[in-house]
């Protein structure tokens, strides 16, 4: 595997507009870039988590970048979010705005001197040019070509402009963008899940030159990509697959420009599990929610890799480093995939009982011990039941089939595990029968010759112990499920008992008998 690894370092087919040509890399380097914005949502989780398993699996560098050029959209504290929702996920880079490197700064908004010198030489090689029309000249063009039915596009006026003209704009302060002179792209390239991929193919160009610098002298999305991507060193762009219709507008930066591009990959959709598209108005797929519950990072992560494919088996219940090693992106499909939200809970089950049987094990109990001491406080009258011996006793029980998240062992139904019936209660209720002190008591000594304290085993014993005394069943249970429990409903009472135990069923019994005087 490391030989492999170290040998698809160096050799790597570059696109060249059709051709293919064989390029060396010292590392793979590969970016995550998303906008502070909003919140982080499952697709562009997964997007950071391809990146991710691509740079770990050829030994490559992942880089953490912040897309924060439109500055009117940005939300406060959005980038530590975004690192933090990132570590939470075990997807870790190796520069960031927080780690540094030797590439940075990497925040957009911290390298706008770089993109003023790059769009400079895109103004001298005659490739960009000054465009001083007026929002209400461009709003006038749109309107037009909406009344003709038509896409609307910028008319290319200002690409015409002679030198002359330009400076004596300038020298009047007239507001201007930079514009890109852009020509169809008429060859081809190689997309590394799509395959050869053509202009017309993704969608042509239709809206004319397009702008690289604002009137605000912060770059576009596009061209800050382009060169970002460059001075980055990053050999390969993995992206969601709606930017595929940007790709021939960064080939022809890159051609203006004279450097060669990566390599694209661009990942097919991930939708809704009605096949509708992800949208970050939903509040279901914001990764942030997903921590709240206490999901463990990587049922998430197997959430997103058990649709689609990209990996030579399946991820479920696997661990973020046992990915790495199933990763191949030549098995991705160009299919979109469709989440179920049905495999989440059961996902999560795994990596918690995994979690249990392991190093673990201490910690979970700990932590269920937390759950339970400040769901029930004062309430948990026995403190017995936050031994760890019982709590993990419970855990092995409830982890087999039973249960998600440990909070679910706070659920009314399971109340009875942490919470003994009120001796009063108990008393009030076995005295409207003078004989339930010997049934109870007649029942304790059959339970205590059970040596396979199961289901199975506890249900025969009532009911044979029931049979023989000519007893009503639903009154016994009723008898039964007030010495073990304050509920009147829940599991029935041969669960309850395996659940509980057979020390503590025949302990809560036994206390029931004798709160008795008669």
């Amino acid at each position: 595997m490391r030989k492999s690894r170290l040998f698809s370092n160096f050799v790597f087919f570059v696109k060249s507009y059709g051709k293919l040509s064989v390029s060396y890399y010292s590392t793979v380097r590969v970016r995550f870039a998303p906008s502070p914005t909003g919140m982080l949502h499952l697709g562009g989780l997964r997007t950071a988590l391809f990146n991710y398993l691509f740079a770990r699996s050829r030994d490559g560098k992942f880089i953490l970048r912040i897309e924060d050029t439109d500055q009117t959209r940005i939300v406060p504290e959005a980038v530590q979010k975004l690192e933090s929702v990132l570590q939470w996920a075990g997807l870790v880079p190796d520069e960031s705005p927080s780690a540094g490197g030797s590439y940075g700064p990497y925040l957009q908004s911290q390298r706008l001197h770089l993109y003023r010198d790059s769009a400079e030489m895109l103004l001298k090689s005659e490739h960009c040019y000054h465009c001083f029309c007026t929002e209400r000249r461009l709003e006038l063009l749109r309107k037009e070509a909406a009344r003709r039915g038509e896409t609307p596009r910028y008319d290319n006026k200002c690409r015409h402009l002679t030198s002359q003209e330009v400076q004596e704009k300038m020298s009047q302060n007239v507001p201007y963008v930079i514009r890109f002179k852009y020509e169809p792209l008429e060859s081809a390239w190689t997309d590394l899940v799509y395959g050869v991929m053509h202009e017309k193919s993704v969608g042509e160009s239709l809206e004319g030159d397009f702008v690289v610098v604002k009137t605000d002298g912060y770059p576009t999305y596009h061209f800050a990509n382009v060169v970002d991507d460059h001075f980055m060193k990053i050999s390969h762009v993995l992206r969601g697959e709606e930017w595929t219709i940007s790709t021939p507008k960064h080939l022809q930066m890159y051609k203006a420009f004279g450097w060669e591009p990566p390599l694209y990959a661009h990942l097919p959709l991930i939708l809704n599990s009605d096949g509708t598209k992800l949208s970050k108005r939903q509040g279901d797929i914001k990764v942030e929610m997903f921590k709240e519950k206490n999901y463990d990072p990587n049922a998430i992560l197997n959430y997103l890799t058990t649709v689609g494919r990209g990996f030579t088996s399946s991820t479920e219940g696997k661990t973020l480093e046992e990915m790495i090693n199933l990763f191949s992106l030549d098995t991705l499909t160009s299919h979109s995939a469709r989440l179920q939200p049905e495999k989440l809970k059961h996902l999560n089950r795994k990596h918690l009982y995994r979690k249990f049987h392991s190093k673990h094990k201490q910690h979970i109990i700990e932590e269920t011990k937390q759950l339970v001491h400040k769901h029930y406080t004062d309430r948990v009258t026995d403190s017995h039941v936050l031994d760890s011996s019982y709590i993990e006793r419970i855990l092995d029980w409830a982890l087999d089939h039973r249960i998600s998240h440990l909070e679910d062992l706070l659920s009314k139904s399971l109340e009875y595990i942490w919470v003994y019936p009120d001796t009063n209660k108990v008393k009030f209720l076995l005295s409207k029968n003078r004989k339930c002190k010997t049934i109870i008591q007649d029942t304790v000594n059959k339970l205590n010759l059970v040596e396979t304290f199961e289901e199975s085993m506890v249900k025969e014993v009532l009911m044979c112990y029931c049979k023989e005394e000519d007893l009503k069943m639903k009154q016994y249970m009723i008898m039964l499920r007030g010495c073990l429990s304050e509920q009147k409903e829940g599991p029935s009472i041969a669960e309850m008992m395996e659940t509980l135990g057979k020390l503590e069923t025949l302990k809560r019994l036994t206390n029931a008998v004798n709160s008795l005087k008669y």
